[in-house]
């Protein structure tokens, strides 16, 4: 038996024991809370049942989808973020996306992930239910969740950062958990340089923008967006639903993470998972 066989024999041994999921992605809804800054959410039916009867009696309803990339619970490529026209790697941002799509840096290059996966929960650490509205989240913040759960982040983690925001998103109000006004919690430019130092393969928040807003500046600034995609390599995933593992106290588990192979597009909608073996 070679050494792979053995491993995907471990592999589905843990599996057949039982394991537990955890989804962390929010339900796709027509008027559901997302960034200003991107094509909404839309599904329509242009075929119901009873439009077209086959002669046994048989019909089939169909959907015709429209949203942007960077709606509901989604990864960032590489390519959606530049500075000072240059993208990851120093690639010149400008010819990288002539033809209208990313043949380099696109959301097709973003491997299915499946790997050691951490949530750091910050307002546990902080001894409260959340982070207050444009709190920005520190290293010694990053620092005291690691030290309460005992969960060291290793390179090639997939960190997850939770603000406590997320509560919000299903809030009547849909301009709560958008917090233009209030601002909104998260990784400010530190917080991004410890999650690159620590080496992480992507990074994931609780909030549209992973990053600290500030009140009423919206995402006019967004350098964690800078350091974790365009100087790091690291993939950012937003609009996590982080509560029930928080609630679970679930700290460490297996990720498992694979975006929608869109050519050349700078995101892609996901539905990550946690999961965790039973007993």
């Amino acid at each position: 038996m070679t050494t792979t066989a053995r491993h995907a024999d471990r592999l589905l041994d843990a599996v057949r024991a039982g394991v537990e999921i955890y989804d962390l992605g929010r339900l796709l809804s027509i008027g559901m809370p997302q960034s200003p800054n991107h094509p909404p959410f839309w599904l329509t039916m242009p075929r119901r049942h009873g439009d077209m009867v086959r002669a046994d009696g048989g019909s089939a309803a169909n959907d015709l989808l429209v949203m942007g990339t960077h709606v509901g619970t989604h990864v960032d490529a590489l390519a959606h973020v530049s500075h000072d026209g240059l993208l990851h790697g120093g690639a010149d941002a400008a010819a990288a996306q002539s033809g209208g799509r990313f043949t380099e840096l696109g959301v097709h290059t973003v491997a299915p992930m499946v790997r050691r996966g951490v949530l750091l929960d910050v307002p546990a650490a902080l001894d409260r239910p959340d982070c207050p509205a444009g709190y920005e989240i520190t290293p010694a913040d990053l620092d005291a969740a690691v030290d309460r759960q005992g969960t060291p982040v290793e390179p090639g983690d997939v960190v997850l950062v939770r603000s406590g925001w997320g509560r919000h998103f299903d809030d009547p109000d849909r301009t709560r958990y958008v917090g233009h006004d209030s601002g909104v919690p998260g990784v400010g430019a530190d917080g991004a340089r410890w999650l690159a130092a620590h080496g992480v393969h992507a990074a994931g928040a609780d909030t549209i923008a992973f990053e600290c807003l500030r009140p009423g500046q919206g995402h006019s600034s967004l350098p964690a967006h800078r350091i974790l995609l365009v100087e790091h390599g690291v993939y950012l995933i937003e609009a996590m639903a982080l509560e029930e593992l928080a609630r679970d106290a679930v700290h460490e588990f297996t990720f498992v993470l694979a975006p929608l192979p869109l050519y050349g597009a700078t995101g892609s909608p996901v539905r990550p998972l946690a999961v965790v073996g039973r007993g």
